[in-house]
């Protein structure tokens, strides 16, 4: 009789899972429903690009190969030569087909048809720029450029090394750190920053179709502090009609000079001007050193630190591959021992122009190239010269800019600069054991 009532009590309990299963199955079946009904097909937004909707057409992109010309991608893609012909004599006035470049993209929009019938050929030389070919009905051709929008954003740092470590730490490009160094080349050697030092930058980026990242675009305003002093730069134009900007500090100072600072960029000094130098090599004997040794890899472009017309272009003797150029009466200054000379005997070249590459060549152990500097027809040391300063800004430009920088100013000042990260502290160094702590309060 026990067993049989175990075994009725057993059904009855099979039955009620079944049950519970069911509905529970019935629930999520109706959720589902539910969730099915509830969800609604959204259509794809248009997407425009070019001036056309690419919803209606097909889209073939591709770019440029070597012997591809205008005639073989249109072939290929099933349009006969008569028709090429008549498009490329049509669109000649507006856009020169020869000139395909290979590397470069193009876009074709066909027919949202079996037949993909191509409608239009789009040409890229840049990312800004594109040249429309249409022959959809009648044959047209133009040029155009893509919306471009600039978005501001500021950076600050502290050197622990150099400025593009500072950067590529929060993930900057290594570009913001040569526009730095371009606009602080007057004013402050890079190849001798100094731990610790600190900057703050307003600039700009560009974005092509709200989108795509087209690189740096200005720096608006800029702080930097070297060895505890400060070094402001704003910029400004000076010529509305021209479109010439520069940068200017906080007195309305302009921060170029005659002279760069160095004749490489990121670099650092292996040997000063020194004319009590002993070398070991030649027996621990005085031999002047009357240049200034900028150390750099082997290709390393050198530029003319100041506008001038190059006088000397050879190679000779220890200097080995140099370059030489008088900037007026009074300076002249040299490049020695470069892999390549650019420049030639009466080229005129300006500052910051590249006249040739660092090298080995001559007398020298390593990759460098010594900068000698002539004032008056005497060798002297640059870093010692009170050199002169370009122009400052015009007196009556002068209130405008001012104005101009106060509120800059104030949003490099209000920019903080990035928090050291807290270490982290080994929690069982900090930990007291319930007893020790009972102890103690004892």
């Amino acid at each position: 009789m026990e067993y049989e009532r175990i075994r009725r009590l057993g059904k009855k309990l099979v039955i009620l899972l079944v049950f519970f299963l069911t509905l529970n199955s019935c629930k999520e079946e109706k959720e589902n429903k539910q969730d099915l009904e509830t969800v609604s097909v959204i259509e794809p937004e248009e997407l425009y690009e070019f001036g056309f909707n690419l919803k209606d057409f097909i889209v073939k992109r591709d770019t440029i190969k070597s012997g591809d010309t205008f005639g073989v991608i249109l072939e290929r893609n099933n349009i006969s030569y008569p028709k090429i012909f008549e498009i490329a004599e049509a669109s000649k006035d507006s856009f020169d087909v020869r000139k395909l470049q290979v590397g470069k993209p193009y876009t074709i929009l066909c027919a949202n048809d079996s037949l993909q019938t191509p409608k239009c050929f789009i040409y890229q030389p840049t990312k800004e720029r594109y040249a429309v070919v249409d022959f959809q009905d009648s044959i047209k051709a133009y040029t155009s450029t893509k919306p471009i929008k600039y978005v501001e954003k500021t950076v600050s740092g502290v050197i622990e090394s150099n400025i593009s470590n500072a950067l590529d730490d929060q993930g900057k490009p290594f570009m913001l750190a040569l526009r730095m160094s371009d606009i602080y080349a007057w004013t402050i050697d890079f190849s001798r920053l100094q731990k610790n030092d600190k900057f703050k930058v307003v600039y700009t980026e560009k974005y092509i179709d709200d989108s795509i990242y087209a690189g740096i675009h200005e720096i608006k305003a800029a702080y930097f502090e070297h060895n505890k002093e400060p070094f402001y730069a704003f910029e400004f134009e000076t010529d509305t009609v021209l479109g010439i900007r520069d940068y200017f500090n906080e007195e309305a100072k302009n921060l170029r000079r005659a002279f760069l600072k160095s004749p490489v960029s990121f670099s650092r000094i292996s040997s000063r001007y020194n004319l009590r130098r002993r070398i070991a090599l030649y027996g621990n004997r005085i031999r002047p050193h009357k240049g200034t040794d900028f150390a750099a890899k082997v290709g390393t472009p050198i530029m003319s630190t100041a506008n001038g017309t190059v006088i000397e272009s050879a190679r000779r003797g220890g200097n080995g591959n140099y370059v030489k150029v008088k900037h007026n009466s009074t300076y002249t200054t040299q490049y020695l021992h470069m892999s390549k000379r650019k420049a030639k005997v009466g080229d005129f070249v300006k500052q910051g122009e590249v006249i040739g590459y660092v090298g080995m060549t001559g007398n020298t152990s390593g990759p460098h190239v010594c900068y000698r500097f002539w004032k008056n027809g005497k060798q002297v040391d640059p870093f010692k010269q009170k050199l002169p300063e370009a122009k400052p800004i015009s007196d009556s430009l002068k209130t405008e800019f001012l104005e101009f920088i106060k509120p800059l100013k104030i949003q490099l000042d209000n920019i903080e600069y990035p928090v050291e990260p807290i270490e982290e502290i080994e929690m069982d160094s900090l930990l007291i054991s319930q007893d020790n702590l009972i102890t103690q309060l004892q």
